[in-house]
């Protein structure tokens, strides 16, 4: 880039490229080093959206995200099964699977599992990452069990997951490799079954205690009776939902398994469309997302800060602190004070923080450095830090809180803070009031009979 270009003013597409990259840095940041399971199915692989799917498979590993990938091939299979005359029987939405199937399962497994591997080794030319080539591994991971016979009709080699060799994927995920799995499974006594790709995906995630398990399915996501796409679901809606008839075949297929990993221990499940080119990220790294994500608890909570914490703090102050809304604090500072803070967390981002000094002896706390990321203000992330500093107070047996603002009184007396005196601060805060910034002093009494066990 010229001197002379460098010093222009940045374009429109240029700024918005510098805050959609800003808005990604959080996630970037939490996913590192995390479990994502994504499963797929044979579908996906007969598409144009496939070879940017690659690309974004990639893209993430490249991030640090540890990739687990579980592939379906059920198309691949009928049309196999129909070359070479062998009748498709299904039953309970399960492949019948006898002998001769079970050679066209395996053969259409390992078809599908070559080209999947030459994709993923492949330097794709869309790539995010030039010439970043991925190393693909698998193995006999999943031991699996016969299903038996089901209403008088023998499954054969159809078969469930039994357990899946956590140890031996998380060994490779640990030097970088991606996992794939294929749709089938092996028995203790050599044999092989015919496993289904939602079986795989939920017992792999659960057993890796994997932060994410991702479905791309041929809807949108979970949708209301109005036909509008839940972006957000805690397990107990989504299993309600999940009973609506409007609901698609495929839905109705992943959204339990979604549930029950959450239900045992998954971070987040996620069902998005494998029809959009590029779901995958918009579903990770914006805010709104592109489909339906399950979480067995509330997606935004608050914390106490850890040290960990440093850096979100810093993102979310630094401006504020460089437009006089806050007074300046050193990181080194933050580090020393980030046992007092508290932190607002979205889908694992630190979105907010506040902190809590309390004056024990005379029974008054200031609540400072409240603070929350532009985009989120609207969400009540503000109140459930008041909320959270307001309990830690109570616990500490602090009968007042108080705060000391220039810009924000307006926010404060709509929750009960009213006007105070510097002659109300404790005597160390009077001691150390700062006459040139003329901070405005506002109270809230607490009461401690709302203090809990």
């Amino acid at each position: 880039m010229s001197e002379q270009t460098s010093a222009t003013t940045p374009t429109t597409s240029a700024a918005d490229f510098v805050h959609w990259f800003r808005t990604c840095a959080p996630y970037i940041h939490a996913f590192r080093g995390k479990t994502f399971v994504i499963a797929f199915t044979g579908e996906l692989l007969q598409s144009d959206t496939f070879w940017t799917f690659v690309a974004d498979i990639n893209l993430l590993a490249s991030l640090g995200v540890r990739v687990v990938l579980v592939h379906g091939a059920r198309p691949q299979i009928d049309a196999l099964t129909q070359s070479r005359g062998l009748s498709i029987q299904y039953h309970h939405s399960r492949r019948v699977t006898d002998k001769d199937t079970l050679a066209a399962v395996v053969q259409a497994n390992g078809e599908a599992r070559a080209f999947i591997e030459a994709a993923l080794s492949t330097a794709v030319s869309p790539a995010p990452v030039a010439n970043h080539r991925l190393r693909v591994v698998g193995g006999n991971y999943v031991m699996a069990k016969p299903l038996g016979i089901i209403d008088g009709v023998d499954m054969r080699f159809t078969g469930e997951v039994r357990r899946v060799d956590s140890d031996a994927i998380n060994d490779c995920l640990a030097t970088g490799d991606v996992v794939l799995l294929s749709a089938f499974g092996y028995s203790a006594t050599g044999e092989i079954f015919n496993l289904t790709l939602e079986d795989i995906a939920t017992q792999a995630a659960i057993a890796l205690k994997a932060h994410k398990l991702i479905f791309l399915t041929e809807s949108v996501g979970v949708v209301n009776q109005n036909g509008e796409v839940q972006t957000e679901l805690y397990t107990r809606e989504a299993a309600r939902l999940g009973q609506g008839a409007w609901q698609s075949d495929d839905i109705r297929v992943f959204l339990p398994c979604a549930i029950n990993a959450c239900q045992k221990g998954v971070h987040r499940a996620h069902l998005i469309s494998r029809l959009d080119d590029g779901a995958l990220l918009s579903e990770l790294f914006t805010r709104d997302g592109v489909g339906t994500m399950i979480s067995i608890d509330a997606l935004d909570n608050v914390r106490p800060a850890s040290i960990d914490d440093v850096g979100g703090i810093v993102n979310i102050i630094e401006p504020l602190e460089e437009a006089g809304v806050l007074v300046a604090r050193p990181r080194a500072l933050l580090e020393q004070d980030i046992e007092k803070f508290f932190v607002a967390v979205h889908d694992g981002a630190v979105v907010g923080c506040a902190a809590l000094y309390p004056y024990a002896d005379e029974r008054k706390a200031e609540m400072a450095c409240l603070a929350v990321l532009p985009e989120y203000r609207r969400e009540g992330y503000g109140e459930d830090l008041l909320k959270a500093i307001e309990k830690a107070s109570l616990a500490q047996g602090i009968k007042t809180l108080f705060v000391m603002t220039t810009r924000t009184a307006h926010w404060f007396i709509e929750r009960g803070f009213v006007v105070g005196k510097v002659a109300d601060l404790p005597a160390d805060k009077q001691a150390h009031y700062n006459q040139h910034r003329m901070s405005q002093v506002y109270l809230k009494q607490l009461n401690l009979a709302k203090v809990t066990p």
